[in-house]
C-alpha cells in the first residue's frame, strides 16, 4: 500500500482523481465557498451528518467532485481517537466496494491524528492471506492523506514518515502473529530476522542450539527439549548511532506454540497459543519501522524462540534447571515457560551495557484479568522509563498501565530446592511473573510489558493486533536528540510525500 502526503484544499481534493474520496469533518469545521463545503453545509442542515464521531453519509457522483463515491465522515471533537474510530468505521465500509484508491482530506493533522489516520487505513485493509488462498487480498493499494496548506503539510513531513514505517512495523508483527505454527517456526522467525539484517544498518546473528547451551542459557534451553524444532536466540544490531552510544535493548518471547508442556492447557482455545510469540513479532516489526526511518540510535533486539511441546524429553513439574545467571529455578509449572526463556535473554542482555531493557510477552493470563484487551501491563522499579514507556504508549494509542513491583509479592516464588521457583500462585499472577524476570535484570534499567490482553484479539476478530509496535517506536524515536527547525519553503509549495506501507515479511 502507497501513502502519498498531498496539500489538498477542498477544491483541490474534489478535482483529485480517485476511487473514493473520505473527508474527515470535525465539529469545529468551517466551511469555504465549494462544493464540498456546501454539501457537508446541507447534510448537517437536513440533519444527515451530525458530529457523532463515526457518523457517516455516503455519495455518489456528487456534482462538483471527480471521485465516484464520496464519503462524509464525523470526527467529533478531532481527537485522535475520534479519527481512528472514523476512517476505521468508513474504510471497513468500503470494502464490498473494493476501491483502488482511496484520498483522504483532513483539516489538520497533529501526529498523533496522523498516526491514528494512517494506521486505522492499514488495519482496516489488512487481510490475512499467508495460509488462505481463498482469501481476497485488499486491492486498496493507493492512499493519498490531503492536508489543507503547503504549512500544514511541511510540518507533517517527519510525522508521515514514523506513521508510513509504523504501518509496516505492525503489518510485519501481525503477519507472522497470524501464521499458523507450523508455518511459523522458530527456524522461521530466524529467516524473517535474516531478512531484516540485509538492511542498512541492520545486522543479524542467529545462534543454534549447540551456541546457547555453550553460553549455560539451561533455563531457555530445558523449555526447547520436549519439541523436535531446533531453538533459536536471534540477535538483531540497529546502529544508527556511534558506538559509544548505549544501546536500547528489546526482549521479546518467542514461544511459537505453547501446549503447556506436561502442565498441558485445556484444548479449548489452544489453536490461539499460536499467538505467543507476539513479543518476539513486535520486536522484528519494531526493527522493520527502524530499517524504513534510519533515526539516529542504537538499538538490540533479542529473541529466544522455541515451541513448548509435552514430548518425551519435556521438562517436568520439580524439575530444577540452572539458568545462564547461575540461578537455579525450580520448575513447579511447566506453562509457566515464558519466563524461563526471557530469563537468559534478559542475562545476556547485560554485555550490551544498555541504557535500558524492555522485554516484550505474551505473558499471564493474570494480566488478562487486571487490564482486560484494553492495555498492556506495564512493570518496572525505574520511574524515569515508565512513565516514558506510559507517554510513548498514549501518544500511539497503544497504551499501557503501569502495575506494582512491591518485594513482598516475590515471597511466594521461594523454593526449597532452588534459588526461586517459576511461579507464585494464583493471586497477583501477573505481578509475581514481573518479579521472577526482576530478578534476572537488576544490573540496568528494566521494564517489563504483558501483552497477553493487548496482542491479539479473539471471536469473529480473531487475529494479531501488532501492538506494541506502536508504543515501542514512539518510546524509542523519543530518544533521538530533535532536529533545529527547518525554514518554510518561500514559495509555499510542497513536493509530494511518497511512502510505500508493505513489510518484509
Amino acid at each position: 500500500m502507497n501513502f502519498e502526503l498531498k496539500t489538498l484544499d477542498l477544491n483541490a481534493a474534489a478535482a483529485l482523481k480517485t476511487d473514493v474520496l473520505l473527508v474527515l469533518v470535525s465539529a469545529a469545521f468551517k466551511p469555504s465557498r465549494n462544493a464540498l463545503s456546501e454539501l457537508i453545509v446541507q447534510a448537517r442542515k437536513s440533519g444527515d451528518l451530525d458530529s457523532s464521531p463515526a457518523k457517516m453519509l455516503s455519495l455518489w457522483r456528487a456534482h462538483g467532485v471527480s471521485a465516484a463515491r464520496v464519503l462524509l465522515v464525523s470526527s467529533g471533537e478531532g481527537h485522535a481517537r475520534h479519527i481512528r474510530q472514523a476512517v476505521t468505521a468508513a474504510v471497513a465500509s468500503l470494502k464490498a466496494a473494493s476501491p483502488k484508491s482511496l484520498t483522504l482530506w483532513m483539516e489538520d493533522a497533529t501526529q498523533q491524528r496522523l498516526h491514528a489516520a494512517t494506521q486505522a487505513v492499514a488495519d482496516t485493509s489488512y487481510v490475512y492471506t499467508a495460509t488462505k488462498p481463498t482469501a481476497k487480498a485488499s486491492l486498496l493499494k493507493r492512499v493519498v492523506l490531503g492536508l489543507p496548506t503547503a504549512t500544514q503539510t511541511q510540518n507533517a513531513k517527519s510525522d508521515f514518515d514514523h506513521a508510513c514505517a509504523q504501518v509496516c512495523g505492525v503489518a510485519l508483527a501481525k503477519e507472522w502473529g497470524n501464521r499458523p505454527a507450523n508455518h511459523a517456526t522458530p527456524s522461521m522467525l530466524a529467516k524473517v530476522a535474516q531478512t531484516l539484517g540485509k538492511r542498512p544498518r541492520v545486522r543479524c546473528e542467529v545462534l543454534g542450539p549447540e551456541q546457547i547451551h555453550k553460553l549455560g542459557m539451561g533455563s531457555f534451553a530445558a523449555v526447547a527439549q520436549g519439541s523436535r524444532e531446533p531453538m533459536r536466540f536471534i540477535v538483531l544490531h540497529y546502529n544508527g548511532a556511534p558506538k559509544s552510544q548505549a544501546p536500547t535493548v528489546l526482549v521479546g518471547k518467542g514461544i511459537t506454540f505453547d501446549t503447556g508442556g506436561i502442565s498441558i492447557k485445556p484444548a479449548a482455545g489452544m489453536d490461539e497459543m499460536k499467538f505467543d510469540m507476539c513479543g518476539a513479532a513486535s520486536v522484528l516489526g519494531t526493527f522493520e519501522a527502524l530499517a524504513r526511518l534510519q533515526p539516529a540510535l542504537n538499538v538490540v533486539g533479542l529473541i529466544p524462540t522455541c515451541e513448548n511441546m509435552p514430548g518425551g524429553l519435556a521438562l517436568k513439574p520439580g524439575d530444577v534447571v540452572t539458568s545462564m545467571s547461575g540461578q537455579t529455578i525450580e520448575v513447579l509449572n511447566t506453562d509457566a515457560e515464558g519466563r524461563l526463556i526471557l530469563c537468559d535473554a534478559l542475562t545476556y542482555a547485560k554485555r550490551f551495557k544498555p541504557r535500558a531493557v524492555i522485554d516484550i510477552a505474551t505473558l499471564t493470563g493474570a494480566c488478562v484479568v487486571s487490564l482486560g484487551h484494553v492495555r498492556s501491563g506495564l512493570f518496572s522499579a525505574s520511574d524515569d522509563l515508565a512513565h516514558a514507556l506510559e507517554a510513548a504508549g498514549e501518544a500511539a494509542l497503544d497504551p499501557c498501565w503501569r502495575l506494582p513491583l512491591d518485594d513482598d509479592y516475590a515471597e511466594g516464588l521461594k523454593s526449597n530446592f532452588a534459588d526461586v521457583a517459576n511461579v507464585g500462585g494464583r493471586d497477583g499472577g501477573a505481578i509475581t511473573a514481573a518479579k521472577f524476570l526482576q530478578r534476572f535484570a537488576k544490573d540496568y534499567p528494566w521494564a517489563h510489558l504483558d501483552i497477553a490482553g493487548s496482542a491479539w484479539k479473539s471471536g469473529a476478530a480473531k487475529g494479531a493486533t501488532g501492538r506494541p509496535v506502536g508504543l515501542l517506536l514512539h518510546y524509542l524515536l523519543g530518544l533521538v536528540p530533535k532536529p533545529a527547525s527547518q525554514a518554510q519553503a518561500k514559495s509555499g509549495k510542497t513536493p509530494t510525500r511518497r511512502r510505500t506501507a508493505t513489510s518484509a515479511a
